[in-house]
């Protein structure tokens, strides 16, 4: 049972650590620990039946055991940088990126970038990483030549402006949700891949997105720290039963002999 508790909480301080260190990291989601008491987690199968025999439903369970480690999904701070071509988005949701393969990834927004096409000389917007914003067709949004500034409208439109202030055209830049926002698996960053379990993607209509801006972490620092100490004290603990608990056995041990 104490050893148990040595994995678990050596686990929580390490989820811990992930999270203050990415405390500056733009659009990071905190992580936390959710525990179980194994005596339960191993509980009754309804497939058995009753009886008191190893194959039958008399299993047994002690200690505790790492439930699940749950992601944070409330909103980070929004921080401005002046930037138009910094996406933020204010409440759920997630802007689609693409890499080159094809493949799709899901982010809170972040800071974009013109690339050009050698071949075309087409301009889109990219990551950091170069990865495309995707528009509502799934395909990467195109910027017309001579466009100088990028806005996005109340509506969740974005529009292209040219040096004159002139509108060169516009298209809809969805936000899109999932019905099971914790089943995403991360992809490194601040991106996140569907799964089965995220469930269907869907469009949030009354999202908005705001330029200018960049997500901060969720981290909160002070409650990280409150719940390292806590981690540290349940860690100590669980080391000086199990201590005693072998000084116990090894005593039972040689009065045996």
């Amino acid at each position: 049972m104490a050893a148990s508790g040595l994995i678990s909480q050596q686990l929580r301080l390490d989820v811990i650590a992930d999270n203050v260190a990415n405390v500056n990291s733009l659009g990071h989601r905190a992580n936390r620990v959710d525990f179980a008491d194994a005596l339960y987690t191993a509980g009754l199968n309804p497939s058995y039946p009753r009886t008191p025999e190893p194959e039958g439903n008399q299993r047994h369970g002690h200690g505790v055991v790492v439930g699940s480690v749950t992601r944070e999904t409330r909103q980070g701070n929004l921080m401005s940088t002046g930037n138009e071509l910094d996406f933020a988005i204010e409440g759920e949701g997630f802007l689609e990126v693409q890499n080159g393969a094809g493949e799709y990834f899901y982010r809170r927004g972040g800071s974009f970038y013109v690339s050009v096409d050698p071949v075309t000389g087409a301009h889109s917007l990219v990551d950091s990483d170069g990865y495309f914003l995707s528009g509502a067709d799934g395909s990467p949004i195109i910027m017309p030549e001579g466009t100088t500034t990028v806005s996005i409208s109340s509506s969740g439109v974005m529009e292209f402006i040219g040096p004159a202030g002139e509108t060169l055209g516009d298209v809809p830049l969805p936000v899109y949700g999932f019905v099971n926002e914790m089943g995403l698996n991360s992809a490194g960053a601040d991106r996140y891949v569907r799964t089965d379990i995220s469930g269907d993607m869907l469009t949030i209509d009354n999202a908005r997105v705001v330029t200018g801006y960049i997500e901060g972490s969720n981290v909160e620092l002070a409650k990280e720290m409150t719940n390292m100490i806590r981690a540290q004290r349940a860690f100590s603990l669980a080391s000086r039963a199990l201590t005693t608990a072998d000084d116990m056995e090894g005593l039972a041990n040689a009065l045996r002999r």
